[in-house]
């Protein structure tokens, strides 16, 4: 194509030097399209609806538009069978979110295993161990609400300070008894939201051994974390009795998945195999040694800590994990803006992460805990 002065391509016809097409005066703007149904008159009641209510100006958007999205399964021509699962589900997520929401601040480790494995074998004794010390430090334990190595762990936490989210099934998942009757017993009809709550909830989750289930659990949660899609938690697999079993999974995790590439090595960081109890609950304590939780603001990555890192030990994490980090790291002495004054206690690490290798991200917590 013939260029003009300068190399540059001469402007197209109707448009101006920059290229852009001049808007005439009978030309019409389009608008961004707004989330609403095709009912204008639907519209407005909505709207009216949340007013009625007076609902919050921070949260009215969000119920306009899971009320706008319910009804466009009517304009969508949903089936009965489609209308009926989104019906449940969200009758689950709504009590779930109920049941949970007066314990929000204290910290619930998940655990998963067997409800076959029978009281008295080891796995068991363990788990009810576990449930028991996890409670002392000040933790309340969530686990499915079924029998072996769930009501154990129940059993060890007492269903005071335990939540059971069982899940209706033909066999083999009837509550068990020191969660049966407490009102922190839910009871889900479909996995996929009982599984996200399981996961949602906790602060770390310990894995015994166990079934297709448990198996199914441990690989949605690292992949969760490995995605960025759930938050970094200590996950510890308690390799308790005599036949070896997390060790076999960890060979595995190593022999197959690194090494043909399926995951990174660095993804192995996000698990510990433990061979204690003891050693379990020392894995989930040190993690929140220092680092006590975190979010994103804005392109970064903001972690709350117990107390500020040393200038020497940000230059160390600089160095050590530059890889993964797009430009300096920094600290704040509280809160940033646009996180809405919560835990002002807490001072900050600002880390424009790179979202790229979680792996590599909870060793940098390791890093920070070790300080």
């Amino acid at each position: 194509m013939h260029k003009g002065r300068g190399g540059r391509d001469p402007p197209r016809p109707n448009t101006d030097a920059a290229g852009r097409r001049p808007t005439l005066y009978n030309e019409r703007v389009a608008e961004p399209r707004r989330y609403q149904l095709q009912s204008e008159a639907a519209n407005r009641l909505i709207e009216q609806l949340v007013e009625t209510l007076a609902i919050p100006p921070e949260t009215r958007g969000y119920f306009s538009q899971m009320l706008i999205t319910v009804l466009k399964l009517y304009e969508d021509g949903a089936s009965t069978g489609d209308l009926k699962i989104t019906n449940t589900a969200l009758k689950e997520l709504r009590y779930s979110f109920k049941v949970f929401a007066p314990y929000a601040e204290v910290p619930k480790v998940t655990v998963f295993g067997s409800a076959r494995t029978p009281a008295g074998e080891p796995a068991s004794v363990a788990a009810v161990t576990f449930g028991r010390r996890m409670v002392e430090e000040g933790w309340m334990v969530v686990t499915g609400a079924g029998a072996g190595i769930m009501g154990a762990a129940q059993e060890g936490a007492g269903g005071e300070r335990s939540f059971g989210l069982n899940i209706r099934l033909p066999f083999e998942q009837e509550a068990n008894p020191w969660i049966a009757s407490d009102p922190k017993l839910i009871t889900f009809k479909y996995f996929f939201t009982r599984k996200l709550f399981l996961v949602k909830e906790a602060s770390a989750i310990a894995f015994f051994p166990g079934g297709f289930g448990t198996c199914d659990e441990v690989f949605e949660a690292l992949t969760l974390m490995q995605t960025g899609k759930s938050p970094i938690v200590p996950v510890v697999l308690l390799e308790v009795g005599a036949a070896p079993y997390w060790r076999t999974w960890e060979a595995f995790a190593h022999g197959t998945l690194v090494a043909q590439r399926l995951i990174d090595a660095e993804d192995t960081a996000l698990f510990r195999v433990v061979e204690s109890v003891d050693a379990a609950i020392a894995e989930i304590m040190r993690f929140y040694r220092v680092f006590h939780s975190a979010r994103i603001v804005g392109d970064n990555f903001v972690f709350r800590l117990r107390r500020p890192l040393a200038d020497a030990a940000m230059r160390e994490l600089q160095r050590r994990f530059d890889d993964i980090l797009k430009g300096p790291a920094d600290q704040a002495p509280g809160p940033l803006p646009q996180e809405g004054g919560t835990h002002p206690e807490l001072p900050r690490l600002v880390l424009p992460f790179d979202r790229s290798s979680y792996g590599r991200l909870r060793r940098l917590i390791d890093f920070v805990n070790a300080q």
